[in-house]
């Protein structure tokens, strides 16, 4: 009988290790010496008059810093020596993050909260509690005629991604997820995940199916810049991209690309752009990485409102799915750039995440709501107008 449960339990571990590889990060030990980020060199931020045209955007661009709470936030502004692009931001409010089956949600059923306005079960990618299919704003964008994009840090195929564009049970099923991208006509999507499309067991090679279907795909993000046009999958990793020193300034770049493929669709456009491993850091209590990817995220964030402001019919919103960690700030100073967080927990806490917007309709953006009601107000103002 102990030799039969043993071989179940062997079996199913078999089975769940594709899953298991994918969420690495959330097993990584935290130590003293990652409490503190020392300090190092401040980005230029620059800031811009909050003017734009209409009432009513004629693209959107949705920024998630997965992981990110009022700490992360206040952290980067810390090391940055007291500036970043989100100080552009003058129309504020909180966001409720709770899922339909958890008090603390997932990124899964967060993601989904935003792409569908429906709360869902943890674990959910773009399906309700019932597991039936939900529409997402990005599909509805794509209907309406809008070109549409997705980035991430991640990959591609990982939850908060992976719920503006598929339709699975389980946020673990990768390939079935990756072979979603191809019941859909998205113009861009950059993020790490190439094994997903490649190495599967179903035999497909998804990178031929995308190339059948006029995609440029490429791993290069030197290559993957040079693109400003036409149909682009840039799958720059085989599962998730690295941290900062080995990705470079792969988000800020990537989120420049996609915005020039996608503002050649005169109709308009619906974009997700997720600063993924803030979340990462504060499942290993690091808070180094935290500020790495805060700054990093922020640089995406400038990016978006360059575009915005040069457009002025573009809506930038900036939140987060949950916060990770229940960072605390212990210590800092604006001169050094020296942050010293603390930490609670080692996953997901229930607390209110920042919400920021920029552009027409802003001021929809005030004041406490749950996360559905973002995806109401993106919905009456993009795809209802």
């Amino acid at each position: 009988m102990k030799k039969v449960k043993f071989l179940m339990v062997v079996m199913a571990l078999f089975i769940m290790w594709p899953a298991m590889a994918q969420e690495t990060y959330k097993e990584v030990e935290p130590n003293d010496e990652t409490l503190v980020y020392p300090g190092g060199n401040a980005h230029e931020v620059k800031f811009y008059p909050n003017k734009w045209k209409g009432k009513k955007p004629k693209n959107i661009i949705l920024m998630i810093g997965d992981g990110m709470g009022v700490s992360q936030v206040f952290a980067g502004i810390t090391a940055n020596h007291g500036q970043l692009f989100l100080g552009n931001f003058k129309h504020i409010g909180f966001s409720q993050t709770s899922s339909s089956s958890h008090y603390i949600t997932d990124s899964a059923a967060g993601g989904t909260a935003l792409s569908t306005g429906v709360r869902t079960y943890n674990g959910a990618i773009g399906v309700g509690p019932d597991k039936q299919h939900l529409t997402t704003i990005l599909e509805e964008a794509e209907k309406k005629g809008l070109a549409t994009g997705l980035v991430s840090t991640s990959a591609i195929t990982h939850a908060t991604p992976a719920s503006f564009i598929a339709h699975q049970a389980a946020r673990s099923s990768y390939e079935a997820i990756a072979a979603d991208f191809l019941n859909t006509d998205i113009d861009v999507f950059i993020g790490g995940g190439y094994k997903h499309f490649t190495d599967r067991e179903d035999g497909r090679n998804l990178v031929t199916d995308l190339e059948a279907n006029g995609y440029k795909v490429l791993q290069n993000i030197t290559e993957i810049a040079a693109v400003s046009s036409g149909k682009l999958a840039g799958l720059t990793a085989a599962e998730h991209n690295g941290r900062i020193e080995e990705r470079g300034d792969m988000l800020p770049v990537a989120t420049k690309t996609a915005l020039n493929i996608l503002k050649t669709n005169k109709k308009g456009f619906f974009i997700m752009i997720e600063g993924s491993q803030i979340d990462w850091a504060g499942h290993a209590k690091n808070t180094t990485y935290a500020v790495e990817d805060m700054l990093d995220f922020d640089k995406a964030i400038g990016e978006a409102l360059k575009f915005a402001v040069n457009d002025g019919q573009t809506l930038v919103i900036v939140t987060a799915d949950h916060e990770t960690g229940g960072m605390a700030l212990a210590g800092g100073d604006f001169e050094k750039g020296m942050v010293k967080g603390a930490f609670t927990s080692t996953d997901h806490t229930a607390v209110m995440v920042p919400i920021f917007a920029w552009g027409p309709g802003a001021e929809q953006f005030m004041g406490i709501m749950k996360n559905i009601d973002i995806h109401k107000k993106m919905r009456d103002m993009l795809i209802s107008k």
